[in-house]
């Protein structure tokens, strides 16, 4: 993925709702995202916005015959549609259906290919979340004091339940849906910002 999603990242695993910006993943679409180059593209057209699959492939490096296909993967699962606006009899341009991404990993533990496909775009996603912090931990000083003095890379260790855990992650995205609604896009000292949340039981008590 060489861009997040527009809105939010693809995913919470357990997001409690979803809006009319937002997609909840069933069973054939988390099946179709389970892709690296699938997920980089529905990344790139959710940042930078529609485009032809030659401009994708050139995007992220790869070949038009082969961003054309995954495209058509996407198409057919309604992660991604036809842009009738840019569009013409010469060039097919594709844009992002949706916003934003939710799934809950619970909702595909009875197949074993459901668990597989969940599996591995969590993992995916995970990756990218480790690429993005590293990449801004090593770029950081191009930024200035008040970014660094504002960012953030903090992590605590709490006894919770799963209803706990549960409730403390609804928190947490409800004052991130409130910044999100009140955006400052007119703002020019505004960035766009990535919130990277993480929550699990630690594997490994003794640490």
């Amino acid at each position: 993925m060489d861009g997040p999603p527009a809105d939010d990242t693809h995913a919470d695993e357990g997001a409690p709702g979803t809006d009319d910006h937002t997609v909840r993943l069933d069973r054939t679409q988390l099946r179709a995202l389970a892709h690296p180059l699938r997920l980089r593209l529905l990344a790139a057209l959710r940042l930078h916005g529609p485009a032809t699959a030659t401009e994708l492939a050139r995007q992220l490096d790869t070949n038009s015959g082969q961003t054309s296909y995954h495209l058509r993967q996407l198409a057919e699962v309604g992660l991604i549609e036809d842009d009738p606006v840019h569009s013409t009899a010469r060039d097919r341009y594709w844009r992002a259906a949706h916003n934003r991404t939710s799934w809950s990993s619970v909702d595909f533990r009875d197949d074993p290919d459901d668990r597989a496909a969940d599996t591995v775009l969590v993992g995916q996603v995970t990756r990218v979340h480790a690429r993005w912090l590293d990449d801004w931990v090593t770029s950081r000083d191009e930024w200035g004091q008040d970014w660094i003095g504002a960012a953030d890379v903090s992590d605590w260790g709490l006894h919770l339940t799963p209803q706990s855990l549960r409730e403390l992650r609804d928190e947490l995205h409800a004052v991130i849906d409130r910044h999100h609604e009140r955006a400052e896009l007119d703002d020019p000292l505004a960035e766009r910002v990535t919130i990277m949340l993480h929550s699990f039981p630690h594997p490994d008590p003794s640490l």
